[in-house]
């Protein structure tokens, strides 16, 4: 397919992916220019070969974004129980200052971070979607659960999503798709555990198949889901959304091709993008309808380096929003040994987890709930090496017999709560730093306030007494966001609101004052939800943005330059 397109769409992760899709069914011819390559699962996957644990999810040229951070907040001695350490080496941030030592953890291509993420599968708590109206923090989604809960059902049943019976405030109009994984050994200890504490765990919803589906086999519960799944049967949007896309003849993919413009002039409208191709030559393509959904970082970047007559401060950005509002992941890890054998070395990574603390009032004295879920397989303890680097001390023949005696025996508890906005928590442009196009880089702000640790210590507390109830040993290993900035999910930069000058876009994602540009990325999200991982509700925000958008468009409710072609 060349030329001629209705719509482009500017990323292919889990929103755009799942936009592009959605166009197709509905008669569009769809242009997709992803800034990053495309992964072979064949080729670029080395799970089958033996030095697999090596071996992380594979970097190629242009899977990684360029951005900067600002400076990090001094550290406060009356938080000290959330310093990151580690049994032997100590605290793993030894200055004062707040570190950025895993920083922003994503990937660009074909598939974005679904490539090399874990595959939970969850819907947000419906109450996290009203902070504002009834806690008086953050702000509400212009739209309630009910709203969205037609396009989970659709996003599940394209992806394959396997998951439990019982559904909790997450109210259901129809069951997963594919029955529940099995819990691994090591996940029935801390199932056991958190019942003894009067916790109910149960199985994780998961984008990973417990049965053949769709063409793609069952996942055979090897445990390295973010090294990249050569079988194909996690479903990352490049295996789901974009495959379907593509078999609908109306889709055409071009990776390495990185937009630097969007065409517009004073009618506030997009007209088409400039890129630059794999080639590094500068190409331009038109369209009707242009959706962006480059992730809570690219995308208010692209948005504020588009500045003209008609967007002096950049597209979006009239009332100073764009790039406002970030929220990061809010984590915890602790890492313990248990006595006795629990296989912890295999299985499905977050297999088992806890939803008991999810709602935004679980968390006593602070608003924002936060999920508990099994890590050991998140933590990377999955074969020997990390074994002798992390947890088994001392060297040579003793060294290997301790190992030998050790692997497997692993148990960690991971938590992720709700991140709030912060003044002080934004993205904007570097003042410095350009990339190869001369553009400015973006730079991430963040800032983690009193409340966010007192939820912080709640969720150590919370784990490190998970693995106590299970029988473990000294804890060995513990991590958190506290002192160090690391976040695989970001959100809120370009938040969708009923008030323009609140928010970047409306309910359906679409910018305010602009014609024809929706978002579709977790930029939109007003609130981060309480722990949910959260590309299935991007998915599904998604699919509701492009039905809501051709819906006014035919109804005349848009300008009649923005209607994509031809619709069933």
């Amino acid at each position: 397919m060349r030329g001629g397109f209705d719509a482009i769409v500017i990323g292919a992760g889990a929103g755009g992916a799942a936009a592009a899709w959605r166009l197709t069914q509905r008669g569009a011819r769809v242009l997709v220019l992803e800034a990053g390559p495309w992964f072979d699962p064949d080729r670029d996957y080395g799970l089958h070969l033996p030095d697999w644990e090596t071996r992380s999810f594979p970097r190629k040229l242009g899977s990684q974004g360029q951005h900067r951070y600002g400076e990090m907040q001094p550290l406060d001695p009356a938080w000290d129980d959330l310093r990151s350490w580690h049994h032997d080496t100590g605290r793993l941030v030894q200055t004062g200052q707040r570190a950025v030592r895993t920083g922003y953890s994503h990937v660009r291509g074909v598939g974005g971070s679904t490539l090399h993420y874990v595959g939970e599968a969850h819907r947000l708590h419906p109450d996290a979607m009203a902070l504002k109206s009834r806690h008086g923090v953050g702000a509400d989604w212009p739209f309630g659960y009910g709203e969205l809960e037609p396009f989970y059902v659709e996003a599940e049943r394209l992806v394959g999503v396997a998951g439990p019976e019982e559904t909790g405030p997450r109210w259901r109009s129809a069951p997963y798709p594919l029955p529940p994984h099995p819990l691994s050994r090591g996940s029935r200890t801390l199932v056991e555990a958190g019942r003894l504490l009067g916790q109910d765990w149960s199985v994780n919803p998961r984008a990973a198949l417990s049965q053949p589906y769709d063409g793609r086999p069952p996942c055979n519960h090897c445990g390295g889901c973010t090294r990249g799944c050569p079988r194909r049967d996690k479903g990352s949007a490049d295996q789901t959304f974009i495959r379907h896309a593509l078999a609908s003849g109306r889709c055409e993919v071009r990776a390495r091709a990185t937009v630097t413009e969007l065409l517009h002039g004073p009618r506030r409208v997009i007209d088409g993008v400039r890129y630059i191709d794999e080639r590094g030559k500068p190409r331009t393509e038109r369209a009707g309808l242009v959706v962006l959904a480059a992730g809570a970082i690219e995308t208010p970047r692209l948005l504020l380096t588009q500045r003209s007559r008609a967007a002096p401060d950049g597209i979006g950005n009239q009332h100073g929003q764009v790039g406002r509002h970030f929220l990061e992941t809010l984590h915890w890890t602790s890492i313990a040994l248990h006595p006795d054998q629990q296989d912890s070395h295999a299985g499905l990574p977050a297999d088992a987890i806890c939803w008991d603390f999810n709602a935004p009032d679980a968390i006593p004295g602070v608003v924002g709930g936060a999920r508990f879920h099994a890590a050991t397989l998140d933590a990377d303890l999955a074969g020997p090496i990390k074994y002798a680097t992390l947890l088994v001390e001392g060297w040579g023949a003793a060294h290997k017999q301790r190992l030998r005696r050790t692997v497997g025996h692993a148990l960690a508890v991971g938590a992720v709560g709700e991140s709030l906005p912060h003044p002080r928590s934004y993205v904007a442009l570097d003042p410095e730093a350009r990339d190869e196009h001369g553009r400015p880089l973006a730079r991430i702000h963040s800032f983690v306030d009193e409340a966010a640790c007192r939820r912080l210590r709640f969720m150590a507390q919370t784990c490190r007494a998970v693995l106590k109830a299970a029988g473990c040993g000294p804890l060995r290993m513990e991590y958190g966001s506290y002192d160090d900035f690391a976040s695989t999910h970001v959100f809120g930069t370009c938040r969708m609101g009923r008030i323009a000058s609140e928010s970047v876009t409306d309910d359906r994602g679409q910018v305010h004052e602009w014609g024809n540009l929706l978002i579709c990325d977790g930029s939109v999200f007003p609130s981060s939800g309480g722990g949910e991982s959260p590309s299935l509700t991007i998915q599904a925000l998604a699919l509701r943005s492009v039905d809501g958008f051709l819906r006014a468009g035919r109804t005349g409710a848009a300008r009649d330059e923005v209607a994509p072609g031809p619709h069933p």
